[in-house]
């Protein structure tokens, strides 16, 4: 009679464990009713579908730089620009029209970006975020589970884009807004995936809106401060002209046609090598030094290793003396996974110039 109550205690408690399991399971919220949460917490779905535009203004550091003049505009649909559409900066300025673009004032051509730089600039698009009518973007959000920010329970919702990259977004589970984002993306321009997270926080209102004002992101693995970012202003709803979310129009020299020539034809490296020669010849002791590095460090980003790296031969046979053009050739080596040849055009361009630190650094950072 023992053992018969001893074996009826074991499974009353092993169905109250049950139940207690069950419980639990069921009162986890759902991503809708987390992502319904975040949107009333922050002022609610119509009041964030019901912004038209925002300009973001502050500060933003990154390693050795600041700007104590930082700013970003969005409007829908789809526009962005990395800088102020009120004072457009004359030697730099990215954005999103449509596809993602950036400029160089010097040496004065306009690159299309594809790969890494093109995607960081589509991902953050969206005026609302990415959890706001998610399936609308073509995303999908799954809960992968509950975790923690700062001490505090948060849930952890992994964001698929259309594209197929993923990022999680951490919502935390009492204020229910946003306090951090995960991701593993390249953090310079053709550099390593780094996994890193951004802690977002100092929420003010804003037309009746929650926005965060700081972020701060850090490289997950080393605990090293990739950049900050701290708004001192946010506007809503200003009108934009859409042409200030595209590059500026401007009469190209020959040299700068002649760049984005180039650059237009990365993929094909015969082409890019037909292309050099011609305009050489051409232009008998125009100075193509410094835009051909420059272009050669954009095809690089974009991936196209092969016309970068025919470009960049041909560069510093045509410029002997330049420790740069050495220096470009090695890089794109470099991101080739060419070891052997990287060295050799670094160890060129220190002897060119001993003093070359950026050339000397990368030496050091070969395999």
């Amino acid at each position: 009679m023992r053992s018969c109550r001893v074996g009826l205690c074991w499974l009353l408690t092993l169905a109250g464990a049950t139940a207690a399991v069950s419980a639990a399971a069921e009162t986890l919220p759902t991503v809708d009713q987390i992502v319904a949460h975040y949107a009333a917490a922050r002022g609610g779905v119509e009041k964030l579908r019901a912004v038209r535009s925002i300009i973001y203004r502050g500060t933003y550091r990154e390693g050795g730089y600041e700007s104590p003049h930082a700013a970003m505009a969005m409007m829908r649909p789809y526009y962005k620009l990395v800088g102020d559409p009120e004072k457009p900066s004359a030697d730099f300025a990215e954005g999103y029209d449509g596809s993602a673009w950036e400029l160089y004032a010097d040496p004065g051509i306009v690159v299309r970006t594809v790969g890494a730089a093109a995607a960081a600039a589509r991902h953050g698009l969206r005026i609302e975020g990415p959890l706001v009518d998610y399936a609308a973007a073509g995303s999908t959000v799954s809960l992968a589970g509950l975790d923690s920010v700062g001490g505090r329970k948060a849930y952890r919702l992994r964001v698929r884009m259309q594209d197929g990259f993923e990022q999680d977004e951490l919502v935390d589970a009492e204020s229910w807004l946003l306090t951090a984002e995960r991701k593993t993306a390249p953090v310079h321009a053709f550099g390593k995936d780094v996994r890193s997270e951004e802690s977002i926080g100092d929420y003010r209102s804003v037309g009746g809106i929650l926005f965060p004002f700081s972020r701060r992101e850090i490289e997950i693995a080393t605990g090293k401060v990739l950049n900050e970012l701290a708004w001192t202003s946010i506007t809503l709803d200003r009108e934009i002209d859409p042409k200030l979310f595209s590059p500026p129009e401007f009469v190209r020299t020959p040299l700068q046609a002649f760049l984005e020539h180039l650059y237009a034809e990365r993929s094909d490296a015969k082409a890019v090598s037909w292309t050099y020669r011609e305009f050489r010849r051409a232009h008998v002791g125009l100075d193509t030094c410094h835009g051909v590095e420059a272009i050669g460090y954009q095809m690089v980003k974009m991936g196209d290793h092969a016309g970068a790296i025919e470009l960049l031969k041909a560069n510093e046979a045509d410029y002997p003396g330049a420790a740069t053009a050495a220096f470009g050739l090695g890089r794109a080596y470099a991101a080739a996974g060419d070891a052997a040849h990287a060295r050799a055009a670094f160890q060129r361009a220190l002897a060119l110039d001993p003093a070359f630190e950026r050339a000397a650094q990368a030496l050091k950072s070969l395999p």
